[in-house]
């Protein structure tokens, strides 16, 4: 749950999101009571391995989950204010102007028939009630922005690189004046200097608009100096939130520990690359207890038993039976 002192610093705050999937008559539970809150102009990363929930929380967010998908239980609010994502109609007025997505694969996402500059400033119209002049300048001045000349706006997509697709992808996000930006892992099919030059240009455009910053990835590596905080999920859940330094230098959860040291590291050439045994959990057949306890070096009796609550440890949120257990000491021993 999301505290009062949190929520009046908020921009967003995300409380009890709990999503499940209809497939073949069954109820699949793919998020489960996922609550953070990002304040104005941060940088956070939903951090995981393919299936963890991370772009079904960013799907939810900003109301566009399949239409086999439901959020059972939970809510978002903007400022405040209760945003309906369950009801895609309603919607309508709050996406793109509060929160918009730059989208992971741009050549589909793109409309391929239309040149791209329309494709940017038809936002502009609907949203911002702009005519089509004021809607084209508009849009020249977002390419501009994103680093594309503005007479590349009469090209279609194909005509496009695939980073610059992606720029344009990031220029439409940017069309409504939005605080707040969900990248659905906008780099990756993407080659490494491209990679960077985006990540780069996602950071510099949230210094200049103040704009916050939700970047979806399976990858550490990319958040390093792009994000101020990490929260890292598996299985629907989040196991670990703290800023970028106490991720990266000091792991609490053994699943974050096991990400980090499955990342090459170039300046260690003797660092020896850990894999992470075993595979994620289905949907179908979560494990019971901590879904992690399967595959966790650590893990005890309790851990296949009882689900760990995500309490505080610091300045940063874990859930883990270990630490539970040392909470609970230092509380005992104060008592």
């Amino acid at each position: 749950m999301i505290n009062c002192s949190q929520s009046r610093a908020s921009l967003l705050e995300v409380d009890g999101l709990t999503v499940e999937y209809r497939l073949k008559g069954l109820s699949l539970r793919a998020i489960d009571d996922v609550s953070f809150a990002v304040r104005p102009g941060e940088a956070i990363a939903l951090v995981g391995e393919s299936g963890s929930g991370k772009t079904t929380t960013a799907m939810a967010i900003a109301g566009l989950l399949s239409s086999n998908a439901r959020v059972s239980s939970g809510e978002v609010r903007y400022r405040g204010n209760r945003l309906p994502i369950d009801n895609d109609n309603a919607m309508r007025l709050h996406r793109w102007s509060e929160t918009s997505v730059v989208f992971q694969g741009a050549m589909n996402a793109l409309n391929p028939v239309h040149r791209v500059i329309k494709q940017i400033a038809e936002p502009c119209m609907l949203k911002l009630s702009m005519s089509r002049d004021q809607a084209t300048v508009r849009a020249k001045e977002l390419l501009e922005l994103v680093g594309i000349p503005a007479d590349r706006g009469t090209a279609y997509p194909h005509q496009l690189s695939g980073g610059m697709r992606q720029r344009v992808m990031i220029a439409m996000a940017l069309a409504c004046r939005p605080s707040i930006i969900i990248g659905d892992e906008p780099t990756t099919a993407l080659d490494v200097i491209t990679q960077a030059q985006i990540l780069k240009l996602l950071g510099e455009l949230r210094s200049r608009l103040n704009l916050a910053l939700i970047l979806i990835t399976h990858d550490l590596s990319v958040v390093a100096e792009t994000c101020d905080r990490v929260m890292i999920m598996y299985a629907g859940r989040i196991v670990e939130d703290g800023t970028v330094a106490e991720i990266f230098t000091k792991p609490k959860h053994p699943y974050t520990r096991l990400l980090i040291d499955s990342i090459p590291n170039p300046a260690n050439g003797k660092k020896m690359i850990r894999p992470i045994a075993g595979d994620p959990p289905n949907l179908i057949n979560r494990p019971p207890g901590c879904a992690f306890h399967p595959r966790c070096p650590s893990a005890m009796g309790e851990c296949a038993i009882e689900i760990p609550r995500l309490d505080k440890l610091g300045s940063r949120r874990v859930a883990c039976h270990l630490h539970r257990s040392s909470l609970e000491d230092k509380v005992a021993a104060h008592a």
